[in-house]
């Protein structure tokens, strides 16, 4: 199992995250393309930091929503949409080029992954506009009890997929993310969040906010660079990853 984590999310002289703490203890970086965060020089740092811990790097493509930190939904037609991911990811691309890196993945952000996820038209545009733009491009996406459908429109744009879940958010019946406005919607305890890794590792369920054991198969676990506790959580998270990933392996 995987973890990935969103980084590069500075805009200017406004920080966010603990990048250069995290990044050596996950595999893969979900790099803010400049759209709900970051800027061309974070971008840059956030790269060349990744490449110095040898972890692959992924574009995290949003809204056009600073503001709002890309967490608010937008009414955009699918051309408009295409355009917007391919400019976000393709910026990544070039600053990757030039440090000799390449952008190996696209991780939505926000707002636009949670819609995705709801709405495969919206999904189907996002993997239209990958495809478009490089189709070696591999697609993080929700792993959803209807992930056999996923995986079908995915095989119409020839893509792979990395099925994702998260470490420290609940989830919905519908094996959907619980909203961030509602109470209990992010874990706050360690011992929470290291209880639903090892579900997730061990058994490929999740249990929802009504005590529903739901199944799913994830390739990679989210973890998040920001908070107070946020380091500690993510070292817990690594250590629970690499002793259950020894234990399957026994």
């Amino acid at each position: 199992m995987k973890l990935n984590c969103d980084m590069g999310e500075a805009f200017g002289n406004w920080t966010m995250g603990l990048d250069e703490q995290i990044m050596p203890f996950v595999d893969q970086a979900n790099i803010a393309c400049g759209f709900h965060a970051s800027d061309p020089l974070t971008m840059s740092k956030t790269v060349a930091l990744a490449k110095q811990h040898n972890v692959t790097i992924g574009a995290h493509p949003a809204y056009p929503d600073l503001v709002g930190f890309g967490r608010r939904n937008m009414d955009i037609a699918p051309e408009e949409l295409k355009a917007i991911i391919q400019y976000q990811v393709a910026a990544l691309q070039g600053i990757c080029a030039a440090q000799g890196v390449k952008v190996t993945y696209v991780k939505p952000h926000g707002a636009l992954y949670n819609t995705m996820m709801k709405d495969f038209g919206v999904l189907e545009t996002v993997m239209q506009s990958v495809n478009e733009l490089d189709s070696s491009l591999v697609l993080m996406v929700m792993a959803v009890p209807e992930a056999d459908e996923v995986k079908m429109l995915a095989q119409k744009y020839q893509l792979t997929l990395w099925f994702e879940a998260f470490s420290d958010r609940l989830y919905t019946d519908e094996g959907r993310l619980t909203p961030r406005k509602q109470p209990n919607a992010v874990h706050q305890s360690f011992d929470r969040i290291e209880q639903q890794v090892i579900e997730l590792s061990e058994q490929g369920t999740l249990t929802t906010e009504t005590g529903k054991h739901l199944a799913v198969h994830a390739d990679t676990i989210c973890v998040h660079g920001d908070g107070a506790h946020a380091l500690e959580a993510v070292k817990r998270i690594r250590t629970v990853v690499n002793d259950v990933a020894g234990r399957l392996r026994n």
